[in-house]
Formats: structure tokens, C-alpha cells, sequence
């Protein structure tokens, strides 16, 4: 996708099928408000002056975001398997006792998957709150682990996903993994728009910081 107006058709398409919003943001890399505000533009095409770019306020009140597009890697497994590799490369210093990896659904599982792989620890998944939001309050829903992969009680683990957009679902998942007995030890992601350092106390590792030069404010 090279811009706003392919990423207005993906989000029509998308939500075409049922996906959510929450769902939306998760394919498309973006938040959930830029998920809201590219719906919201497919639902009236043609009716609103589509802005340039998502990077900063436009005349219709366009969000601040940015999207990352990173197919060219997910789509084949040779690219995603050296991508893991890095990956888990960002986490060996955190030492040996981690036994765990726990993926992000959807796109941090085939991530995390190779990481387990390079790290020899077991795996697991977790499904966040986001894949069910529309509207509202997503503190009212709440996410899930997989009974298929690995429990968590007892353990320390590694957490995975492919992008931090806001840091929301990160904070969701550690805090959910607490919340089941493990202890979270490193987070790591390809991409990380915030630059964040930690999130409620562990590290985040990624192979790409997006740093956001200038003001925003027009």
C-alpha cells in the first residue's frame, strides 16, 4: 500500500468481511483511532477530500499516525524466518532461564514461533482485547491465551508482536501474563512507533525505532 486512499480501500474491504475495527488495526499496522478514521472515509467515499498522508492533522480531521507495511517479509518464510532470528538475537543477552515465548495474535505468532524456535523455549499465544473492539470502551473487554500452546503458571517469557503502535496491547499482554503467574522477562517487536524503552517495568527490544521529527501542531 503506497497511500491514504489504498488504506481506505483495505479497511472497507476489510470490515466487508466482518473483520472489526480492532481487527482492522491489527492488519493494517495502525491504531484503532486511524482504524476508526479509515472505516469512517470508506463508509462516505467520495463525499470528503482524501489528505495525502497519515502523518499529522489534515482537513478532515485525519489522525496522527504512521503505517508500516512490512508483507514483504511476512509473505515469505525464508524472509520471515531471518527476520525471527534478529529478533530472538535482541532477547539472547535476558539469559537462559526463559523457557517461554508467548506471541501476539495475529502477526506476532508466526514471529514468536521462530523465535521459540532459535531460543529453544516453549510457545504460546495470546489473543488481545482489540480483535473485538468496534466502539467504546475496550477496558470493558479482555483478551485470551491459547489452550493448544504452552501454559504460563510459574514461568518467565519473552513477548512478542510485530509492531507497537501505541503500547496499549503490549500493556495488555503483560499485564495479562501476570495476571496468570508468569513473569514477563523482555518484549521484543520489528517495529516500534513510540520508542518506548519499557512497558510496566520490562524491557522493550525492536529492530526498528520510527522517530517523529517536527511538531505536529499545524
Amino acid at each position: 500500500m503506497k497511500n491514504v486512499d489504498d488504506l481506505i480501500s483495505s479497511a472497507a474491504e476489510l470490515a466487508s468481511r466482518g473483520l472489526s475495527k480492532g481487527e482492522i488495526a491489527d492488519e493494517l499496522n495502525v491504531s484503532r483511532e486511524t482504524a476508526s478514521w479509515l472505516v469512517e472515509r470508506g463508509d462516505s467515499a467520495g463525499s470528503v477530500e482524501k489528505p495525502d498522508s497519515l502523518d499529522g492533522t489534515d482537513d478532515v480531521g485525519g489522525p496522527h499516525d504512521i503505517h508500516v507495511d512490512w508483507s514483504a517479509i511476512g509473505r515469505d518464510s525464508a524472509r520471515l524466518t531471518q527476520v525471527g532470528r534478529a529478533m530472538a538475537d535482541l532477547l539472547v543477552k535476558e539469559g537462559e532461564a526463559v523457557d517461554l515465548t508467548i506471541g501476539i495474535e495475529k502477526a506476532g505468532a508466526p514471529l514468536a514461533t521462530v523465535v521459540s524456535q532459535e531460543l529453544d523455549t516453549d510457545l504460546g499465544s495470546y489473543a488481545p482485547a482489540k480483535h473485538q473492539w468496534d466502539e467504546g470502551d475496550i477496558d470493558e473487554l479482555g483478551g485470551s491465551f491459547s489452550r493448544n500452546f504452552a501454559g504460563i503458571r510459574g514461568r518467565e517469557c519473552y513477548v512478542v508482536d510485530d509492531t507497537i503502535t501505541s503500547g496499549t496491547t503490549m500493556r495488555e499482554t503483560v499485564a495479562s501474563i501476570r495476571e496468570e503467574g508468569g513473569d514477563p522477562v523482555a518484549c521484543v517487536v520489528i517495529v516500534d512507533k513510540q520508542g518506548v524503552e519499557s512497558i510496566e517495568g520490562v524491557p522493550v527490544y525492536s529492530l526498528i525505532d520510527v522517530v517523529r521529527v517536527g511538531n505536529d501542531e499545524r
